[in-house]
Protein backbone atom coordinates (compact mmCIF):
# COMPACT_ATOMS: atom_id res chain seq x y z
CA UNK A 1 0.00 0.00 0.00
CA UNK A 2 1.48 3.39 -1.05
CA UNK A 3 1.41 6.70 1.29
CA UNK A 4 -2.04 7.66 0.14
CA UNK A 5 -3.88 4.56 -0.42
CA UNK A 6 -5.81 4.15 3.12
CA UNK A 7 -7.80 7.24 2.16
CA UNK A 8 -9.53 4.87 -0.87
CA UNK A 9 -11.57 2.08 0.58
CA UNK A 10 -10.66 0.09 -2.53
CA UNK A 11 -6.89 -0.24 -1.43
CA UNK A 12 -7.73 -0.72 1.81
CA UNK A 13 -7.29 -3.52 4.32
CA UNK A 14 -9.56 -5.95 2.77
CA UNK A 15 -10.33 -7.61 6.00
CA UNK A 16 -11.74 -3.87 6.90
CA UNK A 17 -15.05 -2.67 6.33
CA UNK A 18 -15.92 1.06 5.59
CA UNK A 19 -18.91 2.85 7.32
CA UNK A 20 -20.98 5.60 5.91
CA UNK A 21 -20.72 8.67 8.81
CA UNK A 22 -24.83 8.34 8.77
CA UNK A 23 -24.32 4.90 10.03
CA UNK A 24 -25.52 5.46 13.48
CA UNK A 25 -28.68 7.53 12.28
CA UNK A 26 -29.48 5.08 10.04
CA UNK A 27 -29.32 2.46 13.27
CA UNK A 28 -31.22 4.50 15.62
CA UNK A 29 -34.06 4.68 12.99
CA UNK A 30 -33.91 0.78 12.63
CA UNK A 31 -31.65 -0.05 9.54
CA UNK A 32 -30.54 -3.29 8.65
CA UNK A 33 -27.41 -3.54 7.30
CA UNK A 34 -25.19 -5.92 5.03
CA UNK A 35 -21.81 -5.54 4.02
CA UNK A 36 -21.73 -4.94 0.36
CA UNK A 37 -18.51 -4.27 -1.70
CA UNK A 38 -16.22 -3.69 0.88
CA UNK A 39 -19.22 -1.00 2.90
CA UNK A 40 -21.70 -1.42 6.26
CA UNK A 41 -24.86 -0.65 3.87
CA UNK A 42 -27.74 0.24 5.34
CA UNK A 43 -30.24 -1.95 3.14
CA UNK A 44 -33.53 -2.17 4.27
CA UNK A 45 -35.55 0.05 7.45
CA UNK A 46 -38.38 -2.13 10.47
CA UNK A 47 -41.27 -1.16 9.11
CA UNK A 48 -40.11 0.60 5.87
CA UNK A 49 -43.82 -0.70 3.62
CA UNK A 50 -45.22 2.57 5.72
CA UNK A 51 -42.70 4.45 4.97
CA UNK A 52 -41.81 7.17 2.40
CA UNK A 53 -44.98 7.44 0.40
CA UNK A 54 -44.71 11.39 0.08
CA UNK A 55 -41.14 11.94 0.29
CA UNK A 56 -38.10 9.06 1.80
CA UNK A 57 -33.92 9.17 2.07
CA UNK A 58 -31.41 6.94 1.47
CA UNK A 59 -27.46 7.29 2.49
CA UNK A 60 -25.58 6.26 -0.88
CA UNK A 61 -22.52 7.85 1.01
CA UNK A 62 -20.51 4.30 0.01
CA UNK A 63 -20.88 4.78 -3.55
CA UNK A 64 -17.46 5.89 -5.14
CA UNK A 65 -16.58 9.09 -5.83
CA UNK A 66 -13.46 10.32 -8.16
CA UNK A 67 -12.24 13.76 -8.85
CA UNK A 68 -10.34 13.82 -12.45
CA UNK A 69 -8.22 16.94 -13.31
CA UNK A 70 -6.71 18.50 -16.21
CA UNK A 71 -7.17 17.33 -20.03
CA UNK A 72 -9.98 14.32 -18.79
CA UNK A 73 -11.89 16.64 -17.21
CA UNK A 74 -15.12 17.32 -19.38
CA UNK A 75 -19.00 17.96 -19.33
CA UNK A 76 -21.57 21.12 -19.78
CA UNK A 77 -21.62 23.39 -16.19
CA UNK A 78 -24.66 22.69 -14.58
CA UNK A 79 -25.30 19.51 -16.09
CA UNK A 80 -24.77 15.93 -15.06
CA UNK A 81 -24.01 13.22 -17.30
CA UNK A 82 -25.19 9.64 -16.92
CA UNK A 83 -22.45 7.12 -18.06
CA UNK A 84 -23.27 4.11 -17.13
CA UNK A 85 -24.70 3.65 -13.48
CA UNK A 86 -22.24 6.86 -12.93
CA UNK A 87 -22.70 11.00 -12.72
CA UNK A 88 -20.51 12.99 -13.97
CA UNK A 89 -20.51 16.61 -13.07
CA UNK A 90 -18.11 19.79 -14.18
CA UNK A 91 -16.63 21.12 -11.50
CA UNK A 92 -14.40 23.73 -12.29
CA UNK A 93 -12.65 24.48 -15.79
CA UNK A 94 -10.19 21.62 -15.50
CA UNK A 95 -11.75 19.54 -12.22
CA UNK A 96 -15.07 17.10 -12.81
CA UNK A 97 -16.44 14.78 -9.95
CA UNK A 98 -17.90 11.05 -10.80
CA UNK A 99 -19.87 9.76 -8.38
CA UNK A 100 -21.29 5.83 -8.68
CA UNK A 101 -18.32 5.07 -10.93
CA UNK A 102 -17.27 1.32 -10.62
CA UNK A 103 -14.03 1.89 -12.84
CA UNK A 104 -11.20 4.59 -12.31
CA UNK A 105 -10.91 6.53 -15.56
CA UNK A 106 -7.04 7.06 -16.08
CA UNK A 107 -6.31 10.00 -13.63
CA UNK A 108 -8.83 9.32 -11.14
CA UNK A 109 -8.34 10.67 -7.55
CA UNK A 110 -10.46 8.99 -4.96
CA UNK A 111 -12.41 11.34 -3.26
CA UNK A 112 -15.33 8.66 -1.91
CA UNK A 113 -14.54 9.71 1.72
CA UNK A 114 -14.62 13.32 0.98
CA UNK A 115 -18.40 13.52 0.11
CA UNK A 116 -21.35 11.84 2.21
CA UNK A 117 -24.36 11.00 0.29
CA UNK A 118 -28.14 10.97 0.21
CA UNK A 119 -30.94 10.03 -2.32
CA UNK A 120 -34.27 11.95 -1.16
CA UNK A 121 -37.26 11.03 -3.66
CA UNK A 122 -40.68 11.39 -3.79
CA UNK A 123 -43.67 13.55 -4.56
CA UNK A 124 -42.28 15.96 -1.70
CA UNK A 125 -38.76 15.54 -2.31
CA UNK A 126 -38.29 19.52 -3.78
CA UNK A 127 -40.63 20.31 -0.76
CA UNK A 128 -38.72 18.79 1.63
CA UNK A 129 -35.37 20.05 0.53
CA UNK A 130 -36.72 23.47 0.31
CA UNK A 131 -36.93 23.39 3.91
CA UNK A 132 -33.24 23.68 4.17
CA UNK A 133 -31.73 24.63 1.04
CA UNK A 134 -32.06 27.97 -0.94
CA UNK A 135 -30.82 26.30 -4.59
CA UNK A 136 -34.24 26.55 -7.13
CA UNK A 137 -35.00 23.32 -8.11
CA UNK A 138 -38.43 24.04 -9.80
CA UNK A 139 -38.55 22.02 -12.83
CA UNK A 140 -38.05 24.87 -15.33
CA UNK A 141 -34.91 25.39 -13.77
CA UNK A 142 -33.47 22.54 -12.39
CA UNK A 143 -34.66 19.76 -14.98
CA UNK A 144 -33.69 16.04 -15.18
CA UNK A 145 -29.90 15.61 -15.25
CA UNK A 146 -28.79 19.30 -14.16
CA UNK A 147 -26.00 19.50 -11.64
CA UNK A 148 -26.24 22.61 -8.65
CA UNK A 149 -23.62 23.37 -6.42
CA UNK A 150 -24.60 25.65 -3.69
CA UNK A 151 -25.82 25.80 0.09
CA UNK A 152 -26.96 22.32 1.77
CA UNK A 153 -28.38 23.00 5.40
CA UNK A 154 -25.89 25.98 5.59
CA UNK A 155 -23.06 23.64 3.93
CA UNK A 156 -20.93 23.27 0.88
CA UNK A 157 -22.84 21.22 -0.74
CA UNK A 158 -23.97 19.63 -4.34
CA UNK A 159 -27.01 18.50 -6.08
CA UNK A 160 -27.76 15.85 -9.20
CA UNK A 161 -31.42 15.73 -10.12
CA UNK A 162 -31.31 12.08 -11.25
CA UNK A 163 -35.15 12.47 -12.28
CA UNK A 164 -37.97 14.65 -11.83
CA UNK A 165 -38.38 13.94 -8.11
CA UNK A 166 -35.36 12.27 -7.25
CA UNK A 167 -31.97 14.25 -5.98
CA UNK A 168 -28.55 13.07 -5.12
CA UNK A 169 -27.12 15.36 -2.43
CA UNK A 170 -23.10 15.68 -1.82
CA UNK A 171 -21.81 17.50 1.52
CA UNK A 172 -19.41 17.08 3.68
CA UNK A 173 -18.22 14.00 5.79
CA UNK A 174 -17.90 15.66 8.58
CA UNK A 175 -21.34 17.42 8.86
CA UNK A 176 -23.64 14.26 7.50
CA UNK A 177 -24.66 13.72 10.88
CA UNK A 178 -26.28 17.11 11.08
CA UNK A 179 -27.48 16.51 7.83
CA UNK A 180 -29.69 13.31 8.29
CA UNK A 181 -31.23 15.67 11.12
CA UNK A 182 -31.68 18.49 9.43
CA UNK A 183 -33.48 16.02 6.12
CA UNK A 184 -35.50 14.21 8.77
CA UNK A 185 -37.08 17.01 10.48
CA UNK A 186 -38.02 18.71 6.99
CA UNK A 187 -39.12 15.49 5.93
CA UNK A 188 -41.24 15.10 8.92
CA UNK A 189 -44.37 16.84 8.37
CA UNK A 190 -45.03 14.72 5.04
CA UNK A 191 -44.76 11.40 6.99
CA UNK A 192 -41.16 10.50 5.40
CA UNK A 193 -38.51 8.49 6.31
CA UNK A 194 -35.35 6.82 5.48
CA UNK A 195 -35.47 3.88 3.46
CA UNK A 196 -32.53 1.25 2.21
CA UNK A 197 -30.60 0.26 -1.02
CA UNK A 198 -32.83 -2.47 -1.76
CA UNK A 199 -36.34 -0.11 -1.56
CA UNK A 200 -34.27 2.78 -3.42
CA UNK A 201 -32.80 -0.30 -6.03
CA UNK A 202 -36.70 -0.86 -6.63
CA UNK A 203 -37.59 2.73 -7.23
CA UNK A 204 -34.96 3.06 -9.34
CA UNK A 205 -36.20 0.66 -11.58
CA UNK A 206 -39.77 1.73 -11.42
CA UNK A 207 -38.54 5.39 -12.88
CA UNK A 208 -36.27 2.74 -15.32
CA UNK A 209 -39.89 1.41 -16.78
CA UNK A 210 -41.62 4.56 -16.47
Amino acid sequence: MSGLDFLSPAKADEGAIARSPMERKAQAAGARFEVRDGWNVAVDYSGEAAKGDNVAWADVSHLRKVELRGDYASGEFGTATRSGDAWWCRLTGDRALGVGVSEDPPGALDVTCSYAALTILGPQARETIARFCALDLRPHKAPAHSFRPGSIARQPGMIIVEAENRFLLLFGWAVAEYVWTVVEDAAKPFGGGPIGTEALARASEAVASA
